[in-house]
């Protein structure tokens, strides 16, 4: 056996090496301006997100789930009615949904590509009579087909939100992921390709009117100090954040060029060791992907993921329940095998190291690890 490694499944500290003088000079102009809230530093990443996101307004809150929140309340989602989207997700997608007092309605992953089911997804839209917004998730770095989706909705006059916290950047049909539908959500979280010193979130928009409310809303929904047009919350993006993701933004576009090296080097390495796993297709859409994650199917992957935990690599399962069978959502009646292809995935799913600084030589020791693993040895 040759020697241990050690291989997290992401290595921030490499990447703050790298930017450190940076982000301290940013930081330090926000404490010695002492403007922590918003302001200049915000409407600048605002700015700078709807240009990288090829959108016309960008508005920053707390949080990718306060985003998507955010855009439910500003389309006027609320009880009564319904929210179509992927029970294969992350919880704050569904956690939105239900918080704004919908009901979320669930339509099966794509198993080529683990994204929403487009085609059952247009379908769906065009019967529901209740059905107020659609949230398809771009997941894992890889836009969901979205023509179908759209293209449905707008029959219907349905809103589109396109949950895209892992995937700022990615590319469908030459378009970006946040500028595709209604409004586009993304998360800052430390783990994200583009990630703060903390939580943050981003909405994108090409309509003057949801930009202007989204501003309001996350803010109470005040439209002037004390005077409040609608009943939003507190989720406002601070300046030390919006200073740090500034500087980082400006190295994305090398990041993700490194990640998508990296994936295509998996790709070349399974292949060549004959590594009995599954990884998702590559949709003729998808014209970049970002790669949030590297994921792979397969079988016996919770002892697969032992195994590659004692020879020091770092994975993640995402996600191992599915929001259909989560026990907060019980009361709304789904049952197991309801969503075979989400089930699926969530017991085979297993997510690799992929961040830029991964070497060649860590990912040879992966690919070994896991050979290793179906070889008995």
């Amino acid at each position: 056996m040759e020697q241990i490694r050690q291989i997290p499944l992401l290595d921030l500290t490499a990447q703050h090496r790298a930017i450190r003088a940076e982000v301290l000079e940013a930081v330090r102009g926000v404490i010695d301006s002492q403007k922590f809230i918003l302001g200049a530093e915000v409407q600048a990443l605002e700015r700078e997100v709807a240009a990288y996101s090829q959108a016309a307004f960008a508005v920053g809150c707390a949080s990718g789930s306060d985003a998507l929140l955010l855009a439910l309340l500003a389309g006027g989602v609320g009880p009564g009615d319904e929210v179509l989207t992927t029970p294969y997700t992350f919880f704050a997608t569904v956690g939105a949904i239900c918080r704004a007092g919908a009901t979320p309605v669930f339509v099966d992953a794509d198993p080529e590509t683990f994204n929403l089911d487009a085609a059952r997804a247009a379908a769906e839209i065009a019967r529901r009579e209740n059905l107020k917004a659609v949230i398809p998730v771009h997941l894992f770095g890889a836009c969901a087909d979205m023509d179908p989706i759209l293209e449905a909705a707008r029959k219907r006059g349905i809103l589109v939100i396109e949950d895209a916290a892992q995937s700022i950047g990615a590319g469908y049909k030459g378009r970006r992921a946040g500028r595709l539908g209604d409004l586009g959500c993304f998360s800052f979280y430390p783990s994200k390709n583009l990630g703060g010193c903390g939580d943050g979130g981003m909405l994108t928009t090409g309509s003057r009117a949801l930009a202007e409310k989204l501003v309001a809303l996350r803010e109470h929904g005040a439209t002037a100090k004390y005077r409040h047009q609608y009943v939003g919350i507190n989720s406002r993006l601070d300046a030390l954040q919006a200073a740090v993701l500034r500087v980082k933004l400006r190295h994305l576009d090398d990041w993700t060029a490194a990640r998508q090296a990296n994936a295509a080097r998996y790709r070349e390495l399974m292949t060549e060791m004959k590594l009995p796993v599954r990884l998702p297709a590559s949709a003729p859409h998808t014209t970049r992907h970002v790669y949030n994650q590297f994921v792979i199917l397969a079988a016996q992957r919770d002892a697969l993921q032992s195994h590659l935990k004692q020879r020091g690599v770092g994975t993640e399962i995402y996600y191992p329940v599915p929001m259909h069978l989560q026990e907060c959502f019980r009361g709304l009646g789904f049952s197991p095998g309801q969503f075979p292809v989400s089930e699926r995935l969530s017991a085979e799913s297993l997510a690799l190291p992929v961040y830029p600084e991964l070497s060649l030589e860590d990912q040879v020791y992966v690919c070994r690890a896991i050979r290793s693993f179906y070889q008995g040895s």
